[in-house]
């Protein structure tokens, strides 16, 4: 019997091309310029709910949580949870990911993860070290890594900053992991799309992992990301054998850009 794919991989978004950054606004007073040109602000909490065969089957957060200093970089502090059991309530998880994304250069800094899946606990810490060229699992031999490296979450957070024109395939190689890559990505169409927290204008993307999993050449899975100057994760589907998984965003709260007034 195959295991019940992991609940955790409704929230590594694998819509990653590289391109250029899109054109950034003015900052703001008291905001760096590279703070300003990325989507996001400290204090964006973003709430999902999670379906398995249709049936709701757990919750998911994504937040950015500060900037914090990791190895004197300004950090970008990103967090994931994803919490579920399937619809017979047989396997249960409540899995956690946290990541430093170098606020100037976006490349991965540091990569933890807190696993409970099925019974089990797994606790993984990476440092990454671009300059280097290598990554250090803990407790592990240093390995290769790749230029400007990313992670499952700043992956994510990556994308949001890029353009992304219909009908256009890419394909990269920015895991920190080498093994993993490379990644495609198509662009498939423009829609308008209504989920718990409200109606979108979106972009729908279709990733492909060199991997087995949700994304693998196996399967298949679309992503909807809002059309608009947050580029918010909205939506995604997944098919991959008999599983049918689905995310739908429920609530969002945007953050406030650095500089701005708080309300």
């Amino acid at each position: 019997m195959k295991r019940v794919p992991k609940l955790a991989l409704a929230l590594r978004v694998a819509a990653f091309a590289g391109l250029s950054f899109v054109a950034a606004p003015a900052p703001l007073a008291g905001q760096t310029a590279a703070q300003s040109k990325v989507p996001w602000a400290v204090g964006e909490h973003l709430e999902y709910t999670v379906r398995i065969i249709g049936l709701k089957s757990g919750v998911g957060v994504m937040q950015v949580t500060g900037v914090d200093t990791m190895r004197g970089h300004p950090s970008w502090r990103l967090h994931f949870n994803i919490k579920g059991s399937t619809p017979l309530g047989t396997y249960h998880v409540d899995d956690s990911y946290d990541s430093w994304m170098d606020v100037e250069s976006l490349n991965s800094l540091r990569f933890e993860q807190r696993l409970y899946e099925g019974g089990k606990h797994v606790n993984r810490n990476f440092d990454i070290f671009p300059g280097r060229g290598i990554f250090h699992q803990e407790g592990r031999d240093e390995k290769p890594s790749v230029p400007d490296p990313l992670d499952d979450a700043s992956f994510f957070f990556f994308v949001r900053t890029l353009p992304l024109e219909v009908g256009k395939e890419y394909s990269f190689n920015k895991y920190f992991d080498p093994k993993a890559n490379p990644v495609t990505i198509k662009v498939l169409r423009r829609e308008i799309v209504e989920v718990p927290a409200g109606k979108f204008p979106a972009i729908v993307l279709q990733p492909t992992f060199k991997t087995n999993g949700l994304f693998s050449e196996d399967g298949h899975a679309e992503i909807w990301l809002s059309d608009d100057e947050h580029r918010i994760l909205l939506r995604m589907d997944t098919h991959f054998s008999i599983v049918k998984l689905g995310l739908t965003l429920s609530k969002v709260t945007y953050g406030t850009p650095a500089g701005a007034p708080s309300h």
